[in-house]
């Protein structure tokens, strides 16, 4: 990098799905003029969550907001090429709408469901609450002895291409003038209320007008060199793809089962997935695996709930990590009240890839504006962190 190309009008740290995002929507903003560098330390995203993501979007939320940001989602996904400027070369997408089916297996629980459904209603969202006996209608295979009633959506909830979303983020943002760079941040120079430079491993040292820390599981140690924090860890998170020697012969929703465990077609095979019984934060690079959990654990969930998956073959497994916000596990948004131009897109706990297209445009227009213009996200503020004032959401899976 040249001494003349050491001065950005935005410097996104992390080029993942979220930083090619905000970059790709700040291309899109009228009234932005400004030069955009995107700084990504590993441009292979072999452990990236960009990479290792399940590819699914729901609307089955219990927050307004979060209803919101993913029928933006969906509508995103469905218009793809339009949003990308109708280019011929821009892959037609679609949404696999085979549904999120939540059980409940306690008439709290149960009830909870139907509260959910009635909000998911109001604003659109296609939920239907079904009763123990309209389950087994509809999906005979289930063993159901413990479950009260179940939410389930068929309308723009299920598997979407994720990797080309992405994939053209970047591109785009690439030939609409965004510059993208192989490095490593070492630390935010920060001056007062502003970060001023950011220095990379080499000690090249950038300078900017806004920074946006987009660094997944890395989002903390970023965050403390300029003195602040944020309650963001790495958290493992299973992923397993198994052949079934009786398949279902029809679509798995994706289910998830009481026990916190999900699975779902994929493809000619089944993916399933959930979270270890122990969960501690994990060192940002340790993506080791318990290979027992397969046999002790996630096997036995999948084959009570349906007993035809008594005889599978494991084909497939890995592990990832969610950038995990202790506090809530929802997004960390926004400027810091401290750091002005310090920008954070930090904290998804799984939920990033399907609302990245309406937060990367959120934070567009921040940085353009300095205010949301079409979706109100002052809820996922650095200040309810700050503060400690949870934003609220139950269905966290």
């Amino acid at each position: 990098m040249t001494a003349a190309h050491k001065n950005f009008d935005v410097l996104i740290i992390g080029g993942g799905m979220y930083g090619c995002s905000i970059a790709w929507w700040l291309t899109q903003m009228a009234d932005f003029t400004g030069r955009v560098l995107v700084i990504e330390r590993d441009p292979t995203y072999e452990t990236a969550a960009t990479s290792l993501t399940n590819s699914c979007i729901r609307q089955q939320f219990t927050n307004e907001t979060n209803v919101r940001i993913s029928q933006f989602g969906a509508e995103f996904i469905k218009n793809f090429r339009y949003f990308m400027g109708d280019d011929p070369d821009v892959p037609e997408l679609k949404i696999q709408s085979y549904g999120y089916l939540y059980l409940a297996d306690t008439k709290a629980f149960a009830d909870d469901l139907r509260a959910a459904q009635q909000i998911q209603a109001r604003l659109g969202a296609g939920t239907k609450h079904m009763t123990r006996d309209e389950i087994a209608s509809d999906y005979p295979f289930f063993q159901l002895d413990d479950i009260y009633g179940a939410n389930h959506n068929l309308v723009d909830e299920g598997y979407f291409d994720g990797g080309t979303v992405f994939d053209w983020f970047k591109r785009m943002a690439q030939r609409n003038g965004v510059k993208f760079v192989a490095a490593e941040v070492a630390r935010l120079i920060r001056d007062g209320r502003r970060v001023t430079q950011v220095e990379l491993k080499d000690g090249t040292r950038i300078s900017c007008g806004t920074v946006v820390n987009a660094a997944g599981t890395r989002a903390r140690q970023l965050a403390k060199t300029a003195d602040v924090d944020i309650p963001v860890e790495p958290r493992r998170r299973y992923t397993y793809i198994f052949d079934a020697a009786e398949p279902l012969g029809r679509d798995l929703p994706l289910t998830i089962d009481p026990t916190g465990v999900h699975f779902r077609t994929d493809g000619r095979y089944y993916l399933a997935g959930g979270r270890p019984d122990q969960d501690p934060a994990v060192n940002v690079d340790d993506f080791a695996a318990d290979h027992s959990l397969w046999e002790e654990k996630f096997w036995p969930i999948i084959a009570t709930r349906i007993p035809q998956f008594e005889r599978i073959k494991l084909v497939n497994m890995w592990v990832g990590h969610y950038d995990y916000n202790t506090l809530d596990q929802n997004a960390i948004l926004g400027p810091h009240p401290d750091v002005e131009n310090l920008i954070f897109a930090n904290g998804f706990s799984g939920h990033g890839l399907q609302q990245a297209p309406a937060l990367g445009r959120g934070l567009a227009e921040w940085i353009t504006f300095g205010s949301y213009q079409t979706l109100d996200l002052t809820q996922f503020s650095v200040e309810r962190v700050l503060s400690g004032k949870k934003f609220l959401e139950k269905a966290v899976i």
